[in-house]
């Protein structure tokens, strides 16, 4: 018989995670599978429980959470032999990653899609030792970004991300940066760097319209130096999903990043906290099955 391992963040999904986490274990057992549930408790949990369900050969794990836990979870499978097939429930505040696959963000949708689904290989990113499933950003945003309270992003959701970026604007936020990549090197000042995996950066789905979650690459932006005016530029641009065409952004795709800077910053990493610059960002291709919808 199949086993499924549920992994649920109970802090997700405000009070109902427990009723769709039971709602999940009903349907995978009629569809065949044995379950088991598992709650996170504290950060590292998830990683942990993936770990084992990669060690126990374990035909599939469910992420019941917001991008946070599932990023977890992609690194319990870190240089694991027997990695599971990958189901996401989306309870977060963005849920990028299933935003990407077309996965539903209702969850009661997402729990009745695994009823009819298929499989799609999806790449993985590393920077440094550690696995991403959708972004990295670096620079000053990015570092105000990482200081959004908990609190704010529960009642707020996506706009608490806009209020401090508009406040990160309102400064000199700009820093000196080194960027090499595929035998390439960019420098100079700017205010952002986002490497991406997919479409769905932060909720906004046309920072990289043509991202694709198996295509090969890491899609990197560099916002160059900008003043309010620019900005506003920069961001008609991002609306209208022609980023690249911009004179303000340096776009390229690569299969291996460096970013280094002579300020003291912090990457933002799928949309969490990450480490310090310098940083080497790395592809990794068709690293986990998911499960998605068999039509989009």
């Amino acid at each position: 018989m199949k086993q499924a391992l549920i992994i649920l963040n109970p802090s997700s999904g405000k009070e109902k995670a427990h009723t769709y986490a039971k709602q999940t274990s009903r349907l995978l057992e009629e569809t065949g599978y044995t379950v088991a549930v598992k709650e996170t408790q504290k950060e590292f949990d998830a990683t942990a429980f993936s770990t084992e369900a990669c060690k126990e050969k374990i035909d599939l794990v469910v992420s019941l959470g917001g991008d946070g836990t599932l990023h977890e979870t992609i690194n319990g499978m870190m240089n694991q032999p027997h990695r599971p097939k990958l189901a996401v429930v989306p309870l977060g505040t963005v849920n990028d990653f299933a935003r990407a696959l077309h996965i539903p963000l209702q969850p009661e949708k997402a729990i009745n899609m695994l009823r009819s689904t298929t499989t799609r290989k999806a790449d993985i990113g590393k920077i440094n030792d550690q696995l991403f499933i959708n972004v990295v950003a670096a620079g000053q945003l990015a570092t105000s970004l990482s200081e959004v309270p908990s609190e704010d992003k529960s009642k707020l959701g996506f706009f608490a991300y806009v209020k401090e970026g508009i406040k990160t604007f309102a400064g000199d936020a700009s820093c000196t940066m080194s960027v090499e990549y595929d035998e390439q090197k960019w420098e100079g000042r700017a205010l952002l760097f986002i490497a991406a995996l997919t479409n769905s950066v932060g909720g906004f789905e046309q920072l990289a319209p043509a991202a694709e979650i198996d295509d090969g690459y890491l899609h990197c932006f560099i916002i160059k130096d900008t003043n309010l005016f620019t900005t506003a530029a920069v961001g008609t641009s991002l609306l209208a999903g022609n980023l690249e065409h911009s004179k303000y952004v340096h776009v390229f795709k690569a299969k291996r990043v460096r970013v280094s800077t002579n300020n003291d910053l912090t990457t933002n990493v799928d949309g969490e906290s990450g480490m310090s610059l310098p940083v080497t960002i790395e592809l990794i291709p068709s690293y986990i099955d998911v499960l998605i919808p068999l039509t989009k």
